[in-house]
Parts: C-alpha cells; sequence; structure tokens
C-alpha cells in the first residue's frame, strides 16, 4: 500500500508525522481525502497533558472535512467525488439511549481520531452512517472544516431551550464559546457575551452579539441590569472557577444553566438554592449527527468569511507549534486552527464563496 504522512500520538507528548499506510474502506465505511482538519483543546489535552480518550498509537483528528475518495460494500448513499464532513463520533445504533435519538450519549460512543485514526492525516476512514454529503452547500473546504465544533454548538443551544425573544449569557469566547454565539444568536435570542480578551469581545460583536462584557470591567449582575436583560440561560464556556460564580450569583430564579466548559475540582454547587428558584442545570456532550450536523452547515452558511474563525491554514509539520503548543499554553492566535496535510507551509485560509 502506499505510504503517506499523518500526526500520529504515541504517548502523551510524543507525538510524530510519520509515513502510514492509506487504508482501505471496510463494509458500511468510506476513505476520505482530508482536505483541512480542525485543532481543538481534547487533541490539545491528549497530546500534553493526560490519556482520556485516545488509544495511541493512533492518528489524531476528529474535526475534519473532504472528499469521497472510495467506498466499501454497502455503502449507496454516498459515492466517489462528493464533499463530506464528519461527525467523526460513532454510536452501535443499538442501545436505549441510540434508540431514543441521543447518540452522542451512545454506551460503546467512540471517537475517530481517539479511538481509530483521524483525519490530522491525508486519509481516513469514517463510517458513512456519519459521514454528510455536503456538495450542494457551496461552502469552501477550509470553512466546512468548522462543521464538528459548530456542530456542539448548536447541540448545546439546543438543549438549553433558548428560544426567539429570550436573554442569553455566554461566558468565554473561545472555540466554542464563538460558536455557541453564532447558534444562540440565530435562535433569535439576545445575546450578552463575557470574555477577558477585548479581540474576542469584538469578534463576540461581529457574530452577531447584543451586548459585551469585559470581565472586571462590572460585575455580570451589574452588566445585565444595565442592559435590562432577563436572563432565561446562561453557557458557562470558559471553565473557570471564576466564570461559573459569575454566573451562579447572576442566574435568576428559573433560568437555565448550561456548564459547556469542564470544570476542575469539585466546585460547591447551591443545591438547596437551585431546588427553591426551580434552576435547571442542563449538561451537553458532544453532538447527535443526524440533527445537529445539518444546522452545523446551514448556519456556516450564513457568513460570507469565517476567517476571523479561522485565518491560517498550517502544513501537518505546523501541528505542534501552531495549533497543539499553543492550546496548551492558553494562548492560541486565533479561535481555530486548521491543518491542510496536503501542504508544506501555512497558507491563508479560504472561506470565499
Amino acid at each position: 500500500m502506499t505510504a503517506t504522512p499523518a500526526a500520529v500520538l504515541h504517548e502523551p507528548g510524543d507525538l510524530r508525522i510519520e509515513e502510514v499506510d492509506i487504508p482501505r474502506p471496510g463494509p458500511g465505511e468510506v476513505l476520505i481525502r482530508v482536505g483541512v482538519c480542525g485543532v481543538c483543546g481534547s487533541d490539545a489535552t491528549e497530546y500534553g497533558r493526560s490519556l482520556v480518550l485516545a488509544e495511541p498509537p493512533v492518528v489524531l483528528g476528529h474535526e475534519f472535512a473532504g472528499t469521497v475518495e472510495s467506498v466499501g460494500e454497502g455503502v449507496t448513499s454516498l459515492a466517489p467525488g462528493a464533499v463530506v464532513v464528519c461527525g467523526a463520533g460513532i454510536s452501535c445504533g443499538e442501545c436505549k439511549p441510540c434508540r431514543r435519538g441521543r447518540t452522542n450519549l451512545c454506551r460503546s460512543y467512540k471517537t475517530i481520531g481517539f479511538a481509530s485514526h483521524g483525519g490530522l492525516a491525508r486519509y481516513v476512514i469514517a463510517p458513512a452512517g456519519i459521514t454528510l454529503d455536503v456538495s450542494d452547500s457551496g461552502l469552501p473546504m477550509d470553512t466546512l472544516g468548522l462543521a464538528q465544533p459548530m456542530a456542539i454548538a448548536v447541540h448545546a443551544v439546543r438543549r438549553s431551550g433558548l428560544a426567539a425573544g429570550d436573554d442569553a449569557v455566554i461566558v468565554g469566547v473561545g472555540g466554542i464559546g464563538a460558536f455557541i454565539t453564532v447558534a444562540a444568536v440565530a435562535t433569535g435570542a439576545r445575546v450578552l457575551v463575557v470574555d477577558l480578551n477585548p479581540e474576542r469581545l469584538e469578534l463576540a460583536t461581529a457574530l452577531g452579539a447584543t451586548a459585551t462584557l469585559r470581565s472586571g470591567d462590572a460585575t455580570l449582575t451589574d452588566r445585565i441590569d444595565e442592559l435590562g436583560f432577563d436572563v432565561d440561560v446562561f453557557f458557562e464556556v470558559s471553565g473557570s472557577r471564576p466564570g461559573l460564580q459569575s454566573v451562579l450569583e447572576a442566574a435568576p430564579r428559573g433560568s437555565t444553566i448550561v456548564p459547556v466548559g469542564i470544570q476542575r475540582g469539585e466546585p460547591e454547587l447551591p443545591l438547596g438554592h437551585w431546588t427553591l428558584d426551580e434552576m435547571k442545570v442542563v449538561g451537553t456532550v458532544a453532538h447527535v449527527f443526524a440533527t445537529d450536523f445539518p444546522e452545523a452547515v446551514r448556519l456556516l452558511g450564513t457568513r460570507d468569511d469565517w476567517s476571523d474563525i479561522a485565518p491560517t491554514a498550517y502544513p501537518l509539520s505546523g501541528l505542534l507549534p501552531d495549533a497543539l503548543q499553543p492550546l496548551l499554553d492558553g494562548s492560541p492566535a486565533q479561535i481555530k486552527a486548521l491543518i491542510d496535510p496536503w501542504i508544506e507551509a501555512p497558507r491563508p485560509a479560504d472561506h470565499s464563496r
């Protein structure tokens, strides 16, 4: 078989760009020629801190788009040449959560790029059932590389119950918070976005946020009062203790809190207060491919240019210095780093339509 470069994680701290064989699709699978693959905090965590999801040696990458190269036995929904995005999360389709349409809670859930070889390579295998043909979308490949994180945002907003006429607060405009801003605004809600970084707040405004607050300039409660908001939903995306505390202090009776960011440690939670005030705390994880991915692609089509989110595509050689390490250091230069496995030097991302 022909060898091709890929980013293989062998253990934390040991990531190698090495030659791997081009795989062949089995029954129900497709071989995708990767056009672009996004890099997220989970990739950085598996590389830099500890193995939670990854089963090395494994090719990383679960946010990929590309074109179908070939199909395995029994695949009729996709044909070679189709432009596709992939959900990456593989569910069994048979357990109780799957039967109820909650495939993200599958009892044997696993993710391409962690449990099997992923999209930080020139070719990747994926089940046809979680591969969406977007040939008619008119979206460029680099924009389609944002579909998976957008689907996560769509799922979080769907879980929250946010609707037109509601008020929402989003704390943290990072890799997921920016996409949640887009998805929340799309419901017709008014949206207040909170972050420490003024540039991220400018981005939030460009994404449609009604108002912003730089953390430390005022309390969240005071800013909400100043705006005259009556907040229905709070998305805590930063994963920080101060972010969560500000939400707990500001949340009115009957509101919903969605802790998107993973809190470290065990924060004290006012359960008695929540009971008496009928608060709702809603978890959210991953996405449901069948419902969240088509909406994610639709939302990507509502903007003409995503360069403020993903301005640059890097080669595989730039994965560590330009994508993973900045995420580990907490200083990424852009919201989303894209990797183009076919280039040798960085290039401007192409979001033109």
